[in-house]
């Protein structure tokens, strides 16, 4: 009998046009914690509490926000083999691109160029300002906190300034929604890597593209919302799944 994992390298053996969804399981070999798992960052902190709206309007808010960027460890991770067996998939041309929930930026620091990674919930390595746009590498902001500046403000006007990072109550932006959806209805097999598959509206991302016909993979740790959609679940970390996938696959 054949193992879900056989059967996954089965169906996607003949795509040309292989689309990759990643959460934030692909990236916790890389040691950055998951939103919602059993060890999630929602289990310690109230997410209702980093809402957009309270960002802007609360200097605690903004403050704590600060402070919890500098002890995540993102900016500190590095790809992992999971990021790096989606980098072969792409050099051997058989991956149209990946979209992520992920703010880490490890798709591309694994190899991926920026144009194949369309990031729907912004990338954490950069900062800008709400009221003029300037924009800053975060860790020169970081820098800033680190020298006692605890709610830094834009240089340039003086206005709020923030990681791109979609918050809680922002706007998912329209450029990277539009291109996910291009992708998904293009691609003829879409596999979903370390996800949930619960928030929404990044989540539909899949179900356009089975909508379209395409074949469905799943790689997860754990139950997703979406597995009874799904061709085949394969259930293990992404690392271990993705790199047995690549070696059948090339």
């Amino acid at each position: 009998m054949k193992s879900n994992l056989d059967r996954a390298i089965e169906l996607l053996g003949g795509a040309q046009r292989l689309l990759a969804f990643t959460g934030a399981g692909i990236s916790t070999e890389s040691g950055i914690p998951d939103f919602r798992g059993p060890n999630g960052v929602w289990t310690k902190v109230d997410p209702s509490e980093f809402t957009f709206d309270k960002y802007v309007s609360r200097p605690e808010t903004r403050k704590r926000s600060w402070e919890m960027r500098k002890q995540s460890g993102i900016f500190d991770a590095q790809p992992n083999a999971a990021h790096r067996a989606l980098v072969d998939l792409w050099v051997a041309g058989l991956l149209s691109g990946v979209v992520t929930q992920n703010i880490d930026g490890l798709h591309q620091a694994a190899g991926l160029p920026s144009e194949a990674v369309v990031e729907l919930h912004g990338n954490v390595q950069r900062v800008e300002c709400l009221e003029c746009e300037a924009g800053w590498p975060t860790e020169v902001v970081i820098a800033r906190v680190n020298a006692g500046d605890a709610d830094p403000h834009c240089p340039e006007c003086g206005g709020i300034i923030k990681v791109s990072v979609i918050s809680f109550g922002q706007a998912m932006p329209v450029l990277e929604m539009q291109r996910a959806s291009e992708l998904a209805t293009a691609c003829d097999a879409m596999l979903a890597v370390g996800s949930t598959l619960s928030v929404y509206p990044a989540a539909y991302v899949p179900l356009e593209a089975k909508q379209t016909g395409a074949r469905y993979v799943i790689v997860n740790q754990g139950a997703t919302e979406q597995d009874h959609l799904a061709d085949v679940v394969v259930e293990g970390s992404a690392g271990e799944v993705l790199t047995a996938m690549v070696r059948e696959l090339l």
